[in-house]
């Protein structure tokens, strides 16, 4: 593992014998203000990573809840740059929590790749997960690996043992399972299946392993923190924000009900 802020925080993790939490906010949802403030307050919540979802308008392996934060995010503004800009927020105060950033292609290609890595670099960005590229698309490897960023692939049960090596071959930080097929916060996969999944991995890798997906509540989180290096929490969050919201803007209960979920999250894994 290099020695980035994301294998700092996993060896942090392993001395601690402990799954780690990594809480996914879509960047700029519902506003600008309100996602800052969730942001910054994610570490003291519980969080160990973060994931920083980029808006994009067609995120298409994501359920409801999370297409929705992407669409409230751009229509009050959200762009590349304004969620580079909330990066180097968190960082006048957060040197050491890890934050990817994570979504598609095709903001990235229009922000233009090499001015997209140098800026993300400077914002003090430490992954990157591109959900649709997959190894065979190298274009954006080499400007990631220049930067010194992590770039994490996303393997699903489909992924075959004949081509995990080759997955897992460029990856960098952490090896992402998608536990279930689909989409987005619309399932959940059964712990058993889960747990064969990360065991057959770990043959292939020696990257820690977080897993995503379906995973809702702390039982679920707990569950799953048994046997994983990390479980990762995107659409529970992001329907907490939805669920906030008022007629007259973003309710001051959105931050309020986001941080409570994590706290909880971060009570299950750590008992």
């Amino acid at each position: 593992m290099s020695g980035t802020r994301i294998s700092a925080r996993f060896d942090r993790l392993k001395s601690e014998n402990r799954s780690g939490l990594v809480t996914f906010i879509t960047a700029g949802d519902p506003d600008r203000g309100t996602s800052q403030s969730i942001l910054d307050a994610l570490p003291e919540a519980g969080a160990d990573l973060i994931e920083l979802g980029m808006p994009f308008s067609d995120p298409m392996a994501d359920g409801p809840a999370i297409q929705a934060s992407s669409l409230r995010a751009l229509k009050n503004g959200a762009n590349m740059k304004q969620t580079l800009e909330m990066v180097a927020s968190f960082r006048k105060n957060d040197g050491q929590t890890p934050v990817i950033l994570m979504g598609y292609y095709n903001p990235i290609h229009a922000y233009g790749p090499e001015k997209f890595m140098a800026d993300a670099k400077r914002a003090g960005v430490d992954g990157l997960i591109v959900v649709d590229l997959p190894p065979e698309e190298t274009e954006l490897r080499q400007p990631v690996e220049a930067a010194g960023l992590d770039f994490i692939y996303l393997t699903a049960p489909t992924t075959g043992d004949d081509r995990l090596p080759h997955v897992v071959e460029h990856a960098g930080g952490f090896v992402y399972y998608v536990s279930i097929t689909g989409i987005t916060g619309t399932k959940s996969a059964k712990a058993g299946a889960v747990e064969t999944a990360v065991e057959r991995i770990r043959r292939h890798t020696g990257l820690p392993i977080a897993v995503g997906f379906g995973i809702r509540t702390p039982a679920q989180a707990a569950e799953i923190g048994k046997f994983a290096d990390a479980v990762v929490v995107g659409s529970a969050l992001v329907s907490r924000i939805e669920e906030n919201l008022n007629g007259d803007g973003p309710a001051a209960a959105c931050r309020d009900a986001v941080l409570g979920l994590v706290r909880d999250l971060a009570g299950g894994l750590k008992s």
